[in-house]
């Protein structure tokens, strides 16, 4: 989501640090440079007017001009100020109450709200433990109704069957007395979504959270709208009391510009954001670590959870065994790690949490040709060789390619490809020492 915002703002943090010395001009020189940036990426003026005021009222103080790494120092005021206009800490779903905990979804077809609801009901089952039961309050689109209860069986959780003709407060609490009957710790409801703001939904949704009163209602908000995003999160808050919003879609070309400001112009913190159509792409949203991202410092911390979440343990500690015993690193070892790669959201997504990698132009290649689709294709070649060529590809020779190009339903210089990437793999696995390694290992076990 910030890639363009990501990139700009690294190129003047490059430019500050060659720097010994700065001034109150090249300050403000800089801080233009900050402004067009905001304004490509949709930021609204007066959520940039405040964050480069307060910037420059920091950064022209006798601490950044006396300091000894004065543009460090000033990459410093500006990463404090994004997190500032994030939203400072981390604001996490707050289920401190009598079971059911009862959430409350809202927001406009098409945002991604009844997958946002799968996602979320995920999170809480596999990272919270907590039962689930899904219910849909949205009677005016049997779709809808049908999506949910869909989507309830894929993630495994409880689904209330709705009855379209009922009224939607009726439904809301018929569920919540289904999950008191049988001991479910959190209750989500979905509401009615529409494809504009109107007088009738905003009456319904506001009738609703008066009967069942959630401890959570939560705003689903598309981030590629961009300040419209912002605009419809003002107008929700308007009219119920809102405890936080999620943002979706922000592995799609968005701008960044909602994220920084819907805290700014709501006051309601973003809880979680949407990172991919997969059930585990909802992350916790952390705004030290999203600044982090867009100033090209890396979010280690949460690939470190994500790979401790995401990657089969079990492959981790086998793999760590062979490599204990001196055994060379092979195909079925290169197909394991590419099936992990996959699972921790592909080359792109490694690369954007990695402390200066992500805005490399290298990095940008290799992320656009290491597609998932790539690694599926990587992984079909493999799967149509046999036992003793996955265990030793010298022996693959110019018919054992045209065999497995066949199976694999893929060329032979695609097979060469492959085996190219293998050896290079390969040579960077020799080099690294067993103990650097097994620290690696033991890092993913956690």
């Amino acid at each position: 989501m910030f890639n363009n915002l990501s990139e700009r703002l690294t190129g003047i943090v490059r430019n500050l640090t060659g720097r010994g010395r700065l001034t109150e001009e090249n300050i403000k020189e800089s801080l233009n440079d900050v402004r067009t940036a905001l304004l490509e990426a949709d930021v609204s003026l007066p959520v940039i007017k405040a964050f480069l005021e307060n910037v420059q009222t920091q950064a022209i103080g006798q601490e950044v001009l006396t300091s000894l790494r004065p543009g460090d120092a000033l990459i410093k005021v500006v990463y404090d100020e994004l997190v500032t206009t994030l939203g400072e800490n981390c604001a996490t779903l707050n289920l401190q109450t009598q079971p059911p905990a009862v959430i409350m979804m809202v927001g406009l077809q098409g945002s991604g709200k009844t997958t946002t609801i799968a996602k979320l009901a995920h999170w809480l089952k596999t990272t919270q433990k907590k039962s689930v039961l899904l219910a849909s309050a949205d009677i005016y689109r049997p779709a809808a109704i049908e999506q949910l209860k869909v989507l309830a069986g894929q993630v495994d959780v409880n689904y209330f069957a709705t009855d379209s003709n009922a009224n939607p407060i009726e439904i809301a609490k018929a569920a919540i007395n289904q999950a008191k009957k049988q001991f479910i710790d959190t209750v989500i409801i979905d509401t009615a979504g529409r494809l504009h703001i109107d007088h009738k939904m905003m009456e319904e949704i506001k009738h609703i959270h008066h009967e069942i009163q959630p401890i959570e209602t939560l705003l689903v908000v598309d981030s590629m709208m961009g300040q419209d995003a912002v605009n419809i999160a003002k107008t929700f808050s308007a009219t119920i009391p809102l405890t936080g919003i999620i943002l979706t879609k922000t592995d799609g070309d968005a701008r960044g510009g909602a994220a920084l400001a819907m805290r700014f112009i709501t006051n309601k913190p973003i809880k979680f954001i949407g990172t991919g159509e997969k059930f585990d792409a909802l992350e916790p949203f952390y705004p030290n670590r999203i600044a982090s991202r867009i100033l090209g410092m890396g979010d280690i911390l949460t690939l470190v959870e994500e790979a401790q979440r995401k990657v089969d343990h079990e492959k981790v500690k086998k793999l760590a065994k062979k490599f204990q015993k001196g055994k060379a690193f092979d195909l079925e070892d290169f197909r394991t790690q590419l099936q992990q790669m996959r699972n921790m959201g592909g080359v792109s997504n490694i690369a954007s949490k990695l402390p200066g990698l992500g805005n490399l132009p290298q990095m940008s290649q290799a992320s656009s040709a290491l597609n998932d689709k790539t690694f599926i294709k990587m992984e079909a070649i493999i799967n149509s060789m046999t036992p003793r060529e996955r265990h030793f590809p010298a022996f693959i020779k110019g018919s054992n390619k045209q065999r497995i190009a066949c199976g694999s339903g893929t060329k032979v210089p695609d097979i060469n490809q492959l085996l190219k990437r293998f050896e290079q793999m390969q040579k960077m696995m020799l080099r690294l020492k067993s103990s650097k390694i097994q620290k690696m290992m033991k890092l993913l076990q956690g």
